[in-house]
């Protein structure tokens, strides 16, 4: 079996006709179900989408990583009633926020007011399977969790994004993990989807991993981890930051662009 990634937006491009923004969605297809992994923060995915002749209204499930707006903005622009798979959290007001002593200054909002009573939409903690071979992570336990912001328009409640979750599908070659940011942590959400699946080999991790500030200890000890557990491939995209994408997949690292395509066999992974 194959799964088939299509890049639907990123921040970067390949081509000069499709539209680039800070965000990520991905058209995954697993042979069963097509599902629409995050929307992006507008409706230039859904431009994009037209624009390669992909009609998202055939689409399966959406699921949305967590409540960024570059992850789950776009959803608006999605035709109505479509089945949205996403953490009860995802709607909660955040912003980025400059640490002072006794709480913090926000200087971003990083939530958007979406509408997700157009759509038919399932809110879980749990995981929940999507098709039979690929399901959505639910809440991703931390030990030691790192706050990103702070929640609500009033008040200093630290912003853990509790709601993040990834897209996991099972394969002969092991777990193909997809994740929008990885605000909770490479290594966390690696061990949570072992856990959940009882899947030890990884064959692919693929996404944003939010490693453009981390220290190169921090990426040397996520690579001897990936490199543990037999991954294959490593391709990082969105708010990796390139020394993430050099120091974790090497010099031959890959990555994504808005309008990519790529199939990830039993046997190998081949660019369209």
């Amino acid at each position: 079996m194959t799964i088939k990634i299509t890049v639907l937006l990123e921040n970067r491009r390949r081509g000069a006709r499709l539209l680039a923004k800070p965000g990520l969605s991905l058209l995954v297809e697993d042979g069963e179900k097509r599902i629409l992994f995050d929307t992006g923060p507008d409706d230039s995915a859904a431009r994009n989408a037209a624009q390669m002749n992909i009609d998202l209204a055939s689409v399966d499930a959406v699921v949305l990583s967590h409540g960024h707006y570059d992850h789950c903005g776009g959803i608006d622009s999605l035709p109505a009633g479509m089945t949205v798979i996403c953490h009860p959290a995802i709607a909660d007001e955040r912003h980025a926020a400059l640490p002072l002593p006794g709480g913090g200054l926000r200087i971003k909002k990083l939530s958007r007011n979406v509408n997700y009573a157009r759509h038919k939409t399932v809110c879980t903690r749990a995981p929940l399977p999507v098709s039979a071979a690929t399901l959505w992570s639910g809440e991703i336990a931390v030990d030691s969790p790192k706050a990103y912001g702070l929640l609500n328009p009033r008040g200093n409640k630290p912003d853990y994004i509790i709601d993040e979750g990834v897209l996991i599908h099972r394969s002969r070659r092991g777990l193909i993990i997809i994740t929008g940011c990885g605000h909770r942590g490479l290594i966390n959400i690696v061990k949570h989807c072992q856990k959940i699946t009882g899947v030890d080999r990884i064959y692919a991790v693929i996404g944003g991993f939010h490693l453009r500030s981390a220290s190169p200890l921090a990426i040397v000890k996520i690579r001897r981890f990936l490199k543990a557990q037999h991954t294959e491939l490593i391709i990082g995209c969105h708010c990796t930051g390139l020394w993430g994408q050099l120091w974790l997949a090497g010099p031959g690292a890959r990555t994504l662009k808005t309008g990519d395509v790529i199939r990830l066999g039993e046997d190998e992974l081949t660019p369209e």
